[in-house]
């Protein structure tokens, strides 16, 4: 039986002061989740030892999310206005994705004890 990391679900809170279209708001965080989830558990550039060339240059080769890959997002937005803008709004870009890799490496910890301290955390990384 192979071993499998998988996530459960995701939940995103996100301080973005006053949002003023919550449905793109929400898209834009999803998106950035789901970066996240690639780089953490899937994106690793790998290299020929011969000749430095990168040996999964292709989308055939190189590993990035698929639905299957991806668990249910929670987003849920926070937060007081910005004070030093009009309208008070923050931008949320790809602000999702900076704490997903930590959050998974712990929860991987808490899981198995092994503290994983490079991306990707892939299944052989922990036998």
């Amino acid at each position: 039986m192979a071993t499998r990391l998988r996530l459960a679900r995701l939940v995103s809170v996100i301080d973005g002061g006053p949002i003023l279209n919550q449905k793109t708001a929400r898209s834009q965080i999803i998106g950035a989740a789901v970066n996240a989830i690639g780089m953490t558990m899937l994106e690793e550039t790998v290299f020929d030892p011969g000749t430095g060339r990168i040996a999964n240059a292709t989308f055939g080769d190189y590993l990035v999310p698929v639905n299957a890959d991806v668990p249910d997002i929670d987003v849920i937005f926070v937060g007081e206005p910005e004070p030093m803008n009009p309208i008070g709004v923050k931008g949320i870009g790809e602000v999702a994705i900076v704490g997903v890799a930590p959050a998974i490496a712990n929860a991987v910890f808490h899981a198995t004890g092994r503290r994983i301290r490079s991306l990707p955390i892939t299944a052989e990384r922990l036998l």
